[in-house]
């Protein structure tokens, strides 16, 4: 119904005459815009603060109160491993770890590592009986890191000096005591010796020592020959990593590995072996081995070595240089892939593999030179991401080599892992 504009003044005299009285209110407005308004709140959302850090005080407290928390879990947890450089360290280790004690019974059952350091040259240096002794102390010991240094002759210590000039300071082979000490303590499983003096008679000393032993490293120095007298290793090894200055010998490398034809799994060289020694070990153990690391892979005996080995579930090199026969030796039951890569990489035939290899679950690669910059890069982690397979990028060639190795244990999987689960599987 229309409206007519003739009796608005009538209406609007009978609202002011009818209509009860209005009432006054202070009304004010901020036309500002809030810097909690909703839009600044969002962009708040957007961008979190940064964390603040705790103070390092606090930090240390923490750590200190948990270092000295006495419960069993505690002491499993946080003192697993043991570094022990000097005499003075090894006594206050000895101190802490005396069986006499609840507290030293505890400490001394959570030690599954041990690192060693025994250095002739040092004035306080650790010794063998000390050694021994502390080896002892740690009845669930299942690794053992020892590096061994000679004593130079008064003048003759350089600083800088290059490490061909250390290997030739005398250190004394391990006495009757020593090994006597070292018998009576536990059956280790994993052992990495690094000798860094002429002495070449240690390593079978030690050796004799554990026939437990699974796990091996051995460094620096190459062993002598053993005698045509001694009999073979008894321990059937199931891993082995080898850096010498110079090849060892066959005798040697026959000797050490007479009693692993058939359990041998990881074999890794961080120094280039010779083709006839790896093709000597290859023909022995290539059935059997699931994990292959070379330094290079750039040579086409270095296709023939890993086209030998058929049941291969992890392979891994360094140099980025690789030969166009690998590509075409890839086993079919390869689970971890990890290579070096720069800018001068052939990358394509990676992207093949990737593709049509149906085992494989995991690639690591070493970036050098800007790797992470080869215009097919973004490719392979799109063809990673594709097939639901992890993808792992480092620089640093000692970090690529740490994560690769994984702790010294039989595993189902490739690679291999650091864990805290591996702690309490060490211990049992």
């Amino acid at each position: 119904m229309a409206f007519p504009l003739a009796y608005l003044p009538a209406v609007a005299f009978y609202l002011t005459t009818h209509s009860p009285k209005a009432i006054e209110h202070d009304v004010s407005f901020d036309l500002t815009i809030s810097r909690h308004s909703p839009r600044n709140t969002r962009r708040e959302l957007l961008h979190p603060p940064k964390p603040i850090p705790l103070p390092l005080e606090i930090v240390l407290s923490i750590i200190e109160a948990a270092a000295y928390e006495g419960t069993t879990p505690n002491e499993h947890l946080l003192k697993h491993s043991v570094t022990l450089r000097s005499e003075t360290a090894c006594n206050s280790f000895r101190g802490a770890v005396n069986r006499s004690t609840e507290r030293g019974r505890v400490l001394g059952d959570a030690i599954v590592r041990l690192r060693v350091i025994m250095d002739h040259n040092q004035p306080f240096g650790l010794s063998q009986h000390s050694f021994a002794q502390a080896v002892t102390s740690c009845p669930n010991l299942f690794e053992l890191n020892l590096a061994l240094y000679g004593s130079a002759a008064p003048g003759e210590d350089v600083v800088g000096i290059l490490d061909v000039s250390r290997m030739r300071r005398p250190a004394p082979s391990f006495d009757d005591h020593t090994l006597t000490l070292l018998r009576s303590g536990p059956m280790i499983t994993a052992l990495q010796f690094s000798n860094w003096s002429e002495n070449q008679h240690s390593i079978t000393q030690l050796l004799d020592v554990w026939p437990s032993l699974k796990s091996l490293a051995i460094s620096g120095t190459p062993p002598q020959p053993p005698s045509p007298f001694l009999e073979p290793f008894r321990c059937s090894l199931e891993e082995l990593r080898m850096n010498f200055q110079s090849p060892p010998s066959f005798d040697f490398t026959d000797w050490l590995l007479h009693n692993s034809s058939e359990t041998l799994r990881i074999l890794e060289f961080e120094r280039e072996p010779s083709i006839q020694l790896l093709d000597r070990l290859i023909d022995a153990h290539g059935t059997t081995l699931h994990s292959l690391s070379l330094p290079s892979c750039h040579l086409p005996e270095h296709a023939m070595v890993v086209q030998k080995c058929r049941q291969l579930r992890e392979l891994r090199f360094e140099n980025p240089m690789v030969s166009p026969r690998l590509w075409r030796a890839i086993p079919k039951t390869l689970e971890h892939f990890a290579l070096g890569v720069n800018l001068n990489t052939s990358i394509q035939p990676l992207i093949y593999v990737i593709k049509t290899c149906t085992s494989l679950k995991a690639v690591s690669i070493c970036t050098s030179n800007n790797g992470d910059q080869h215009p097919l890069f973004s490719v392979v982690k799109m063809a990673c991401a594709y097939q639901g397979i992890g993808l792992s990028v480092m620089q640093d060639l000692h970090i690529f080599r740490s994560q690769m190795r994984g702790d010294p244990l039989p595993s189902s999987t490739f690679p291999r892992i650091r864990s805290l689960n591996n702690l309490y599987l060490m211990r049992s």
